[in-house]
């Protein structure tokens, strides 16, 4: 069983950033696979950001040159820096693992088996 914790979200003006932070509770450095999400109201989870288990890393292309995922071996923790948030980027953020995983599946949300609870990420015009 794999726990996740995920912190760091709070309330932005647009342009502004944030840098989410994920603990997991089992070694996960180049043995799990590992992404963001986010869902919004009345909207489907989507996939934001991911990194598998060889460090590839694959991203939406809505946070492509503003978003960067890394993860910190030392302390089994997943990041996710947020630069020059937008409104639409409004949402409540996921953080999600499962085992080995083809690098077409990292960003949809039915491939993982582990989720934390989620961070709110809200940002103003």
């Amino acid at each position: 069983q794999v726990q996740l914790v995920e912190s760091g979200g709070g309330s932005v003006q647009a342009g502004g950033s944030l840098r989410l932070s994920c603990a997991a509770s089992v070694y996960t450095y180049s043995t799990w696979s590992m992404g963001w999400f986010r869902q919004a109201p009345g909207k489907e989870r989507e996939g934001v950001a991911a990194m598998d288990s060889n460090h590839r890393t694959s991203y939406r292309d809505s946070g492509k040159g503003r978003f960067t995922i890394s993860q910190d071996n030392a302390k089994n923790t997943l990041y996710l820096q947020m630069n020059s948030l937008k409104p639409k980027d409004t949402a409540k953020y996921y953080c999600a693992a499962v085992g080995m995983l083809r690098p077409w599946w990292l960003l949809q949300p039915g491939a993982y088996n582990y989720w934390g609870q989620g961070t709110q990420v809200t940002v103003s015009s």
